[in-house]
């Protein structure tokens, strides 16, 4: 059987979700700039980050990467960098990588027009004329192997492994059937299941893409113990204990079902796109929701489905992200934060599969236009990138 979605086809031959104007700040000191803009300008959404200057150089360039790739986005249709000036991410490399996918991409310099009234006049001025020159693109059907989807768990509890989790596990297995691309990430949550990770991907355990995800959890433990610090001081989280989850091994167990069950074709570093590969990805990735959204947007996903026990209500700017409910208690008290109700699995009213299709049915209709709760409430401005070195 195949399957369409309803998509905003792109010059690069993507399809996108979403139509937006993506209003980009090259430095956190453009952000109220960029806001002002996105303020007055309907159809526009804001990258509002707190990086971009005073940092080590391998920084500036993981800024500068992951803007270009959200950019570059499926789900935008045009771009306006807002640039300072004097900031240290490259704006002018901005501008071009998100041009050469054929989107339009305007440029405003805050110095250089005079300050902050005039840059935000000039500023409105572009984004409406962005906004304008996409409104008119109708979607169209799009083949399912078009969709790269990324998936997360947050505010977990002991119904997050057990329910929807597994919901997510089984659309993960579904699309990549059908010849679509699935990344996760969260390689805190990895810690004590990296051998099961590792035993799935191509190659084995053995081969390169087992050994580089040891690497990353490797990597990411020896972060932690270069500051003094344990892992396991500060994973699980408090609230994660609250809900019945008693070690990071526990944790993990039940965060990588979400996964699924099918090969791992690779390791993508947390800036890296998603370009002509299928299938299922793991991405280096922190577990907080503003840095890991930020990276899996950057892959070039059109959407995520995201799990939740205790109930996680955020979004992001551009990347529809479906929550998944694994407590019926939560559900009931967060339904208007909630998109599908998981804990049905837990009472006995459904099954994996048969919530897992329900799952799916959303997932097409988003993909097709459909909001998502926090995309309806607009709860969707916190986001952040995941940077290695201090300020300085």
């Amino acid at each position: 059987m195949s399957y369409t979605f309803q998509g905003y086809r792109r010059a690069n031959g993507t399809f996108g979700a979403r139509n937006l104007v993506a209003v980009i700040p090259s430095v956190i000191c453009a952000n109220d700039v960029g806001q002002a803009i996105c303020r007055q300008v309907q159809g526009t959404i804001g990258y509002f980050h707190h990086q971009g200057c005073c940092q080590l150089p391998i920084d500036l360039k993981r800024v500068t990467d992951t803007l270009s790739n959200l950019g570059q986005s499926p789900n935008v249709g045009a771009a306006l960098i807002v640039s300072l000036g004097c900031e240290g991410t490259d704006h002018e490399r901005l501008v071009e990588e998100i041009r050469a996918t054929g989107k339009p991409v305007e440029i405003i310099r805050i110095q250089e027009l005079g300050g902050t009234s005039r840059a935000i006049q000039a500023g409105i001025d572009a984004a409406q004329r962005l906004v304008q020159q996409i409104s008119g693109l109708q979607r169209e059907p799009a083949d399912i192997s078009n969709v790269i989807m990324s998936i997360k768990c947050g505010a977990s509890d002991t119904t997050s492994g057990m329910a929807s989790n597994c919901v997510i596990g089984y659309v993960a297995d579904k699309l990549v059937d059908l010849g679509a691309t699935v990344v996760f990430g969260e390689t805190t949550e990895f810690l004590g299941g990296e051998h099961i990770l590792a035993r799935r991907a191509v190659g084995g355990e053995d081969g390169p893409v087992g050994r580089k995800i040891y690497e990353i959890v490797d990597r990411m433990e020896k972060r932690a113990k270069s500051v003094g610090e344990d892992m396991r001081g500060g994973q699980p989280t408090p609230g994660n204990i609250a809900g019945g989850l008693s070690s990071i091994e526990e944790k993990s167990l039940g965060a990588i079902v979400k996964s699924g069950h099918r090969p791992i074709q690779g390791v993508l570093e947390y800036t890296d796109r998603v370009t002509d590969q299928k299938g299922l990805w793991i991405k280096d990735a922190p577990g907080r929701e503003p840095e890991i959204l930020t990276g899996m947007a950057a892959t070039g996903a059109q959407i995520m489905l995201f799990s939740t026990g205790r109930g996680a209500p955020q979004g992001f700017p551009s990347m529809p992200v479906v929550k998944i409910c694994g407590n019926p208690n939560t559900y009931e008290r967060m339904q208007h934060d909630m998109d599908l109700n998981a804990g049905r699995i837990i009472t006995g009213e459904k099954t994996i599969e048969e919530v897992g299709e329900e799952a799916f049915e959303l997932l097409i209709r988003v993909l097709s236009g459909e909001m998502t709760k926090n995309e309806a409430l607009g709860y969707f401005g916190s986001m952040d990138i995941f940077c290695l070195g201090p300020v300085i």
